[in-house]
């Protein structure tokens, strides 16, 4: 099972063997014993984590130009390692240096690493040995994360129960509107009544020829809608120690939907995926989107940078259906030499109440505090310009206290973005369907050789 977590994933391993060398672990079984060290190494994907930490750890003293060492008051330096999150190459990059863990030099050493919920389960494996037990590090998460919600923190721990990992981040989606487009369309822009009228998939279909009348699209893309679908799955990807992945019926709605959508015109023909030019200029000014599908980090850390309007024009309202997107999980890594300052800056991002709101006030973050967001919602002071003054906290904690997260396995990630491209020139009409299908399969064996066979819904 060792073999399997890590180096196979990577294909980077023998057929046989432990991943012990993968985890870095020391002779005590945990964080290295001794002085700490002066470096802190941090892999990443974006600059998300740094900006937090620089936001509320008090032992910050500045950070380089370019963004990538944050100097500490004592002179410890943190280095930020980044890595594209797209095509798997983060967990390329981080695989390979977590195999180089056990023999790194101090200062070479992964000190802290983050997942994402797609693929966290791959790096709390107990087996793995990457991530070390919060209690390790002398992190109590019944008494410090007492205040997270329930599902992050079982997320963030191995089948044991045992959390091996933290999150400042709860990611419940709304539904975010264009006002104007909804003035020109409907009359209003209140944001209860375009709730009425996105409330369901289908009277969001019934509003989406209204749109389409109008000349709009509903969303940009099919890619859109495919979290709600995702989070509705009934059995992970691949099931703890098989070597198979079932593509849930859920998955294969979203593919039967995408394609009505597209070929009725709700959805711009031209956006084929997320996080390319094409679909951030649908998020400009000039763009005849009505709406996204967004968790807070979206708003903030895609939305607003895309925006070359004036605040005020978007909104938001409740999902069609509730879903949660994502979630950033801070990890100390087996092997680190710096325990105690990983544990603190744990603490400070994800642990400490003060330091979340003010992390929601900053960046429109929904942070894991449920009794803070409590708060946040009923606080005007929470109320965003960009928003046109709304406070998003209404509406994001009731999707919050709703949200069940799905089956997740270490497979996610690339199961997702291959099924998302497979299916794509389907979509468009560059392969039929079976094609679309062997193609998927075809890639999946590629990115994951251990995987023996793709079983698809009857």
């Amino acid at each position: 099972m060792k073999k399997r977590v890590i180096c196979v994933l990577l294909a980077a391993a023998v057929a046989a063997g432990s991943l012990a060398g993968c985890g870095g672990k020391s002779s005590d079984g945990g964080a290295s014993s001794g002085e700490e060290g002066k470096v802190i190494n941090v892999y990443s994907w974006n600059d998300e984590f740094r900006k937090r930490v620089e936001e509320v750890y008090p032992e910050v003293k500045e950070t380089s130009t370019d963004g990538t060492v944050t100097t500490l008051n004592d002179g410890t330096e943190i280095h930020w390692i980044i890595n594209p999150n797209e095509d798997g190459v983060y967990q390329q990059k981080l695989d390979e240096a977590l195999l180089r863990q056990a023999d790194a030099s101090a200062d070479d050493k992964v000190d802290i690493f983050l997942s994402e919920v797609d693929y966290v389960y791959k790096y709390t494996d107990a087996d793995a040995d990457v991530a070390m037990p919060l209690t390790d590090l002398g992190i109590d998460p019944d008494a410090d994360l007492a205040d997270q919600y329930e599902f992050t923190k079982v997320t963030a721990s191995d089948v044991n129960g045992v959390q091996r990992g933290s999150t400042w981040q709860c990611c419940p989606g709304l539904l975010v509107y264009r006002r104007d487009i909804a003035m020109d369309v409907f009359g209003t822009d209140d944001p209860e009544a375009i709730g009425e009228k996105v409330k369901d998939w289908d009277t969001l279909k019934a509003t989406a020829e209204e749109l389409k009348a109008k000349g709009y699209y509903t969303f940009a893309s099919y890619a859109d809608t495919f979290r709600l679908y995702g989070n509705s799955i009934e059995a992970p990807w691949v099931s703890p120690g098989e070597t198979t992945i079932k593509v849930d019926q859920k998955v294969m709605d979203w593919v039967e939907d995408s394609k009505e959508w597209l070929d009725a015109g709700y959805l711009d023909k031209n956006v084929k995926r997320q996080w390319v030019d094409d679909w951030n200029k649908t998020m400009g000014s000039s763009s005849n989107v009505f709406a996204f599908l967004f968790p807070a980090w979206g708003i903030d850390f895609t939305l607003k940078k895309n925006w070359d309007g004036e605040d005020g024009v978007w909104g938001v309202t409740n999902p069609p259906q509730e879903y949660n997107w994502g979630g950033s999980y801070v990890h100390a890594c087996t092997g680190t030499d710096n325990p105690e300052q990983v544990k603190d800056i744990i603490l400070a991002v994800t642990g400490n109440q003060e330091n979340l709101l003010k992390i929601s006030k900053e960046y429109l973050d929904y942070t894991n505090t449920k009794s803070g967001m409590q708060k946040v919602a009923e606080d005007s002071s929470y109320a965003s310009e960009f928003l046109g003054g709304q406070n998003a906290f209404q509406y994001f904690v009731p999707v919050a206290e709703s949200i069940q997260i799905a089956p997740l396995s270490a497979y996610d990630q690339g199961c997702v973005e291959l099924l998302q491209n497979s299916f794509s020139d389907y979509f468009q009409g560059a392969v039929d369907f079976d094609k679309a299908k062997e193609n998927f399969e075809t890639a999946i064996i590629e990115r994951y050789p251990d995987i023996t066979a793709i079983q698809w819904p009857e």
